[in-house]
């Protein structure tokens, strides 16, 4: 599974693999493809410089990058406490009130509320990005569009390739034009944000507006089949996320979760906006229900939805309640019915591949005939 782009970065396999967790970040690169480690989580520089200290020593000197949440345009002088202040009440209350419905506990006193969606804010982002550069990671990710130019000049000058992810041949334009190396075109299958439009047709719409720049297909793929299937479409590789959560490295701190990700008819992964405030893919519970609801008061736009639900999320996930339990992830959910390692996973992938490709093969030969 190679192309120019996985020999260029000098990957075994086109394979670029997103995920949380620094042990599926390195298991993937020792695996042969592109560990991504998803950076939004980290709200103190000394939490991700101890994640990114423990991969280096685990990524047996395989390449790796860094996934940001950072808006292409500047924002200064807005602190968390200001955000704070702009969530209403009766949202608030709209929390308390589903809570206490389904008798989920208080966390303990003193005790920390978990993680709080502040990756996005200009600082944030901007203090990751000083430890990251410290460190010879070969890609920067941005999960809300191209980073601010000087973002871009940065990176280039340390020889860092920066990608963008796209839900449409616009976006992707955009994207082009602000100077960046990679797009991903993330279709409506994937888990968390995503647009509205489908895989299999904008894949090849973003490979032909931006040729010659190259592009990784992601959504909906979690077999070898369907990566060969985005390969023939003119992608240079797969951007996964949502296949990795069942992987015995990950750790979701939850076998409830895990559970219910591999049972056969998981709750139906939807996309309304609800945990970020933007369109977010994720398993379908009480809790998306209850802000699906005409009579609630419906969601706050990212990033006040965010911050009025963290706590919400730390208790449901510490006591694993189950109505309420869930975590973003795409269509492909369908398809994680065990729990395998890192490994395991791109074996099958790999397998998969040669079987597709074989296909084609015979299939153009008796055409050719």
């Amino acid at each position: 599974m190679q192309t120019e782009l996985s020999q260029k970065l000098g990957v075994e396999h086109a394979v670029f693999g997103f995920t949380p967790f620094p042990a599926v970040a390195a298991a993937i690169s020792r695996a042969g493809g592109f560990g991504v480690l998803g950076a939004v989580r980290y709200t103190a520089p000394d939490e991700l410089k101890r994640d990114l200290d423990w991969i280096e020593a685990h990524v047996d000197g395989r390449p790796y990058g860094l996934d940001v949440v950072m808006p292409a345009k500047k924002v200064e002088g807005v602190t968390e406490a200001d955000v704070e202040a702009m969530i209403p009440e009766g949202h608030r209350r709209f929390v308390r009130d589903t809570l206490a419905k389904h008798g989920v506990p208080e966390l303990a006193e003193g005790e920390a509320s978990g993680w709080r969606i502040t990756g996005w804010m200009e600082q944030v982002a901007r203090n990751q990005l000083d430890v990251a550069f410290d460190y010879p990671i070969r890609l920067l990710a941005n999960a809300l569009g191209s980073p601010p130019a000087d973002v871009i000049a940065r990176a280039h000058d340390q020889d860092v390739l920066v990608a963008a992810l796209a839900g449409s041949a616009r976006h992707a334009l955009k994207h082009q034009d602000a100077g960046i190396d990679i797009v991903v075109a993330q279709g409506y299958e994937a888990g968390g944000h995503t647009g509205e439009i489908a895989s299999m047709v904008l894949t090849p719409e973003v490979v032909d507006a931006v040729a010659p720049l190259p592009v990784l297909a992601a959504g909906g793929i979690g077999s070898g089949q369907q990566v060969a299937a985005a390969l023939t479409l003119g992608a240079q590789g797969v951007w996964l996320g949502s296949i990795w959560l069942t992987t015995t490295e990950a750790d979701l701190h939850s076998p409830a979760l895990t559970r219910k990700l591999l049972a056969p008819a998981p709750g139906t992964p939807s996309a309304p906006a609800r945990l970020t405030g933007k369109p977010a893919r994720q398993l379908r519970t009480e809790w998306t229900d209850a802000w699906d609801d005409p009579a609630g008061p419906g969601p706050l736009p990212m990033p006040l939805q965010g911050l009025l639900v963290a706590e919400a999320v730390s208790r449901i996930q510490k006591y694993e309640v189950d109505p309420l339990l869930g975590t973003p992830v795409g269509q492909i959910v369908g398809r994680m019915n065990s729990e395998r390692s890192v490994q395991a996973v791109f074996d099958d992938l790999t397998r998969g591949f040669e079987q597709a490709v074989d296909r084609i093969n015979r299939i153009a030969g008796r055409s050719g005939q």
